[in-house]
């Protein structure tokens, strides 16, 4: 009887076998869109691959890539190594105004789609060094979520050409936006963000996000909306949150479809 009680002791005492735990993930390589543009967008026989367009003239010298996320999504990138929003190069004089590039090329958000690509629903994207898994400089193009774009449209009136935060969060985050007059960028947004509300030094900290938009008396025009990290609220200020890249806005999807970063 002793000899059992300890034998069934012992065995209560055996540890479980292990269970088999898959490895972790590895991180993103935050230099894999560089190396596109080093394979697809330079020397000779290019563009090629997911690479669909390289201006290499003066002034520009960006590359326009089809996103692999999404079937809408495209992205605007320099042809030179730019880090992102925080890189001061961003803020000379003559820094090439890649968010009017990335404007330009919705035509190709538009084709995707097979159909008119209203101006209030094109939106571009740039994330903060908090909110992107990439280190090369890139805009998402593509649209608005439906959400976001009815509740700006009910805070349309309220916002001006000046710097002011939205009465709405959009996505739970704070915006901040101001409004753009014309039918092309003829202005810096990145500049403006820097200039008049994030400041130089603290820009590595937002998000800026351009989508089309008209004035009241119709004419074009632009909303540009920013937000700023906040670890209170876990905003990473990632602006491609109000983005879907189902854009069921236009093609009436069940749900938005969220980006990679």
């Amino acid at each position: 009887m002793l000899l059992s009680l300890c034998l069934l002791l012992a065995a209560c005492a055996t540890p479980p076998a292990a269970v088999p735990v898959a490895p972790a993930k590895p991180p993103p390589n935050p230099d894999a869109l560089w190396g596109l543009i080093q394979s697809d967008c330079v020397g000779a026989g290019t563009p090629r691959g997911d690479c669909l367009a390289v201006d290499a003239a003066p002034g520009r010298r960006d590359v326009v890539f089809k996103d692999a996320h999404g079937r809408y999504q495209f992205l605007l990138m320099p042809l030179d190594k730019v880090s992102g929003i925080e890189s001061p190069a961003l803020l000379h004089a003559d820094a090439p105004n890649y968010f009017a590039s990335a404007w330009a090329a919705r035509w190709r958000t538009e084709q995707a789609l097979g159909q008119p690509l209203p101006r209030e629903v094109a939106s571009l994207a740039l994330n903060s060094p908090h909110g992107r898994s990439q280190h090369q400089l890139h805009i998402h193009i593509d649209c608005l979520r439906a959400d976001v774009l009815a509740q700006l449209r009910r805070m349309d009136g309220g916002i001006g050409p000046h710097w002011q935060r939205l009465p709405e969060p959009l996505r739970g985050h704070v915006y901040q936006a101001r409004r753009v007059r014309g039918d092309v960028l003829a202005v810096n947004p990145i500049q403006l963000l820097a200039h008049e509300l994030a400041g130089v030094q603290d820009l590595g900290h937002w998000s800026l996000v351009v989508s089309g938009a008209h004035e009241r008396d119709g004419t074009p025009g632009f909303l540009l909306l920013a937000t700023r990290v906040d670890p209170a609220t876990g905003n990473e200020a990632s602006g491609e949150e109000l983005q879907d890249h189902a854009c069921a806005a236009v093609t009436g999807a069940d749900g938005p479809l969220d980006g990679v970063r």
